[in-house]
C-alpha cells in the first residue's frame, strides 16, 4: 500500500470494539514509534503520551462522563453519554501531551524564536497524533481525535500522578472497527489550493 493510500485509510472511527487482533504489547510499541519518529521543531521532542488499556482506560472515560455529567443539562445528556460510551467501548485510549517545561526551556534558550516556540509545540503534537493514528490503521485498529481538555485536565493529571508540566492535548479512543467510517466529502480544489509554476 503506498503512503496515501495508507493515508485515505485513516478515517475517524466511532464504532470501536475490543475485537483487537493485536497484543497490547504491540500497540504499545507501535505508538511509542510512531510518536518517537514525529519531527519537532530544534528536535526538542515535546510530545508526551498516556496509553491506557482494560480498566484504566475505562476510568479516563468515567472521568469525562462525570465531568460532562455536570455541567451538561440533564435532558441533553443521553446524546453526550451515548458518545462517551462509544469511546469507553474501544480497547484503549491515547492521551496526548505537551511539555511546557521543554517550551519555555526553547524560549528562554532561543528567545528570538519565543513567540513560535508554543505555536511549534503545537504542530509537534498533531504530528505525533496523526504519526499514531496512521499507524494504528495501519494495524487495521481503528481511532478517533477528541477534544475534551481542558475540563478534564485536574482529574486526569491526579489519576495518573502526571507531571504539572504535561499540557493534555487531545484524546484517542481505539479499537476494533465495528462499523465503517462515513463517506468522506472534499471541498472544491479550486477553492483550496493555488500553483504557481
Amino acid at each position: 500500500m503506498s503512503f496515501l493510500d495508507k493515508l485515505k485509510s485513516r478515517r475517524s472511527i466511532y464504532a470501536l470494539g475490543r475485537n483487537v487482533n493485536t497484543d497490547n504489547s504491540t500497540i504499545e510499541s507501535v505508538i511509542k514509534e510512531a510518536i518517537r519518529n514525529s519531527p519537532s521543531s530544534f528536535n526538542s521532542q515535546s510530545s508526551r503520551a498516556v496509553i491506557l488499556f482494560n480498566s484504566e482506560h475505562e476510568a479516563f472515560w468515567q472521568i469525562v462522563e462525570d465531568t460532562l455529567r455536570a455541567i451538561v443539562p440533564a435532558d441533553a445528556f443521553a446524546a453526550t453519554e451515548a458518545k462517551i460510551n462509544g469511546f469507553r467501548a474501544g480497547h484503549g485510549t491515547v492521551l496526548f501531551f505537551e511539555d511546557q517545561d521543554v517550551v519555555k526551556g526553547l524560549q528562554e534558550k532561543f528567545a528570538a524564536y519565543a513567540d513560535n516556540f508554543p505555536i511549534w509545540s503545537e504542530q509537534a503534537s498533531g504530528i505525533a497524533q496523526h504519526a499514531v493514528w496512521l499507524a494504528l490503521a495501519d494495524h487495521n485498529i481503528g481511532a478517533s481525535l477528541q477534544h475534551y481538555n481542558p475540563i478534564i485536565d485536574e482529574q486526569t493529571m491526579s489519576r495518573w500522578n502526571l507531571p504539572a508540566s504535561w499540557k493534555l492535548r487531545a484524546q484517542m479512543p481505539f479499537g476494533s472497527i465495528e462499523a465503517p467510517a462515513a463517506e468522506k466529502t472534499f471541498m472544491d480544489d479550486a477553492e483550496r489550493f493555488r500553483v504557481f509554476a
